[in-house]
C-alpha cells in the first residue's frame, strides 16, 4: 500500500481485537459476526476487514480493499476542506472629522470589499485631544453602517476600545463570495492625490 498519512489509525484483519463483529456496507447485511468468519469473509472477498468504530459494541468493520478505503477516506476530508468558508476582514480608518470626499472614497472601497464577500471592520482613531469628538465619530461610524445597508449587516455596534472606536460589518447574503481567501487585514489603496504619509500596512486610513 502507498503510504498515507491515515494509515494506521485504523485496526485492520488480525488487528482486530474483538471477539465478534458488525459488518457492514453497500453489499453486505448488517450483521453480527465472530471475528473468524468475518476474517474469513473478508479473505473470500480478496479484501480487508476494517474496523471503522472500535468503540461501538461489537465494532462495527467494513470488508474493502484497505488502500481504496483511505483514498475515500483523504478524498471526503479534502471535499469537507474546500467547503469551510474562509473570509477576509479589511480595516478602514477614519478620523473623527473626515471630510466628504475622503469619506466616500472609502464607502466606495467599503462596497467593494462586500461585494467580494470580505468583511468590513472600520474604525475612527482618536490622536490626543481629538478624543472630545467621540460622538461625532460615532455618528461617522453609524452613518457608514446606513450607507452600506444594502450590503451590509451590522456584527457589531460602534464600540469604544482605548484610542479606537470599532464597527463590524458582514456582507448580506446577496453580495460575492470570495473562495480561499485567508483570514487577514490588508489595505486598500488610497487616492494618489491624497496618498496618507502614516497610514498603516494593513488599514484604509486617512
Amino acid at each position: 500500500m502507498k503510504n498515507d498519512s491515515l494509515k494506521g489509525q485504523h485496526r485492520i484483519n488480525e488487528q482486530i481485537r474483538a471477539k465478534e463483529v458488525r459488518i457492514v456496507g453497500d453489499e453486505m447485511e448488517s450483521k453480527v459476526y465472530p471475528i473468524a468468519q468475518a476474517l474469513r469473509l473478508a479473505e473470500e472477498r480478496d479484501a480487508d476487514l476494517v474496523e471503522i468504530s472500535p468503540n461501538a459494541q461489537p465494532p462495527v468493520c467494513r470488508i474493502i480493499d484497505y488502500s481504496k478505503f483511505l483514498y475515500q477516506l483523504k478524498k471526503r476530508q479534502k471535499e469537507q476542506k474546500a467547503k469551510q468558508v474562509k473570509v477576509n476582514v479589511k480595516e478602514i480608518r477614519f478620523g473623527p472629522q473626515t471630510d466628504d470626499h475622503d469619506y466616500n472614497f472609502k464607502l466606495k472601497h467599503a462596497k467593494g470589499f462586500l461585494e467580494d464577500g470580505d468583511k468590513v471592520k472600520a474604525y475612527v482613531f482618536f490622536k490626543g485631544r481629538s478624543i472630545l469628538f467621540k460622538e461625532q465619530g460615532e455618528v461617522l461610524l453609524l452613518r457608514f453602517a446606513n450607507d452600506l445597508e444594502d450590503y451590509a449587516k451590522v456584527d457589531q455596534m460602534p464600540v469604544l476600545e482605548g484610542k479606537r472606536m470599532t464597527i463590524q460589518l458582514s456582507p448580506k447574503k446577496s453580495t460575492g463570495s470570495k473562495k480561499n481567501a485567508t483570514v487577514s487585514s490588508k489595505p486598500a489603496p488610497a487616492p494618489k492625490s491624497e496618498q496618507p504619509s502614516e497610514a498603516k500596512e494593513d488599514t484604509l486610513t486617512d
